[in-house]
């Protein structure tokens, strides 16, 4: 059995998947089949039940969940990985109402946290994660929400933080922020689905202990970034949150679950 697995060209993903993708790890009874797309691409993808298995944002998968089960194991969730809002001058929370804001998709959770923390900015528009310094650079925007490594990197392009919204998120929740989630369709079957995440929890423990071996699959997909960069993009978003949900990642999503019923960004 062929089983289609969607995830990003992001550093975290192509890091936690190497092992499981190209070998040594290899699943039994199925065969995996690599789809990689941005994220947003990936949460639409999900919307249409195209993958059997999809890497997408904890805000789709609230929206899909009667389709796919949630994993404990291949998720971006943690303490100070949240997006962050730019600017090319200094802007308060008040300013977003009169702003022109571009975000990397509109069922990322980045979009979430932004909605919840600036209710009042209606000019949003949405493009893909690596063309915001574009937008902003080319003042099609007046503020960019960044994810992955832009949000390492944005001095160097001439920009300001606004707010980091994983910070803001903390601070209001003593939580962590729930990002990015591997869910698996449910017309998989439940003992192949928890082989999957088994799978996904060994492939993270190879690429900790054998980092070098993911360096070429890494490199192969990411954006041209430094390996200062590239370790720091790693190291944020591949934590033991990966290897397990938890309890308190299962709380963290539940507590953003209520959070966005409770503004009616959900259906």
């Amino acid at each position: 059995m062929q089983l289609t697995l969607g995830f990003s060209p992001c550093p975290n993903d192509t890091f936690i998947f190497n092992a499981l993708v190209n070998g040594p790890l290899n699943p039994a009874g199925f065969v995996l089949a690599p789809v990689l797309h941005d994220v947003e691409t990936l949460n639409r993808m999900a919307f249409d039940q195209r993958l059997d298995a999809v890497k997408l944002s904890f805000f789709a998968w609230l929206k899909a969940k009667k389709n796919y089960r949630l994993l404990s194991s291949g998720g971006a969730l943690g303490f100070g990985c949240g997006p962050v809002v730019v600017s090319a001058k200094a802007r308060s929370r008040e300013d977003m109402a009169h702003c022109r804001v571009v975000l990397p998709g509109e069922w990322t959770t980045a979009h979430l946290l932004f909605r919840l923390w600036a209710p009042e900015a209606a000019q949003r528009y949405f493009t893909t994660y690596d063309r915001i310094f574009a937008a902003l650079h080319s003042q099609q925007a007046d503020c960019g929400v960044l994810i992955h490594e832009s949000r390492f990197t944005y001095m160097e392009e001439g920009f300001r933080a606004v707010a980091d919204l994983g910070r803001w998120w903390e601070e209001r929740t003593r939580m962590p922020i729930p990002l990015g989630c591997i869910a698996v369709h449910r017309r998989v079957p439940e003992a192949m689905a928890m082989q999957l995440q088994a799978l996904i929890r060994d492939s993270i423990s190879h690429a900790r202990a054998n980092p070098g071996q993911a360096l070429p699959y890494i490199r192969q997909h990411a954006q041209e970034m430094t390996p200062q960069v590239l370790d720091a993009h790693i190291d944020t978003f591949v934590n033991d949150f990966s290897l397990d949900l938890g309890e308190t990642g299962r709380r963290a999503v539940s507590l953003l679950e209520t959070h966005a019923l409770a503004a009616g960004f959900l259906p």
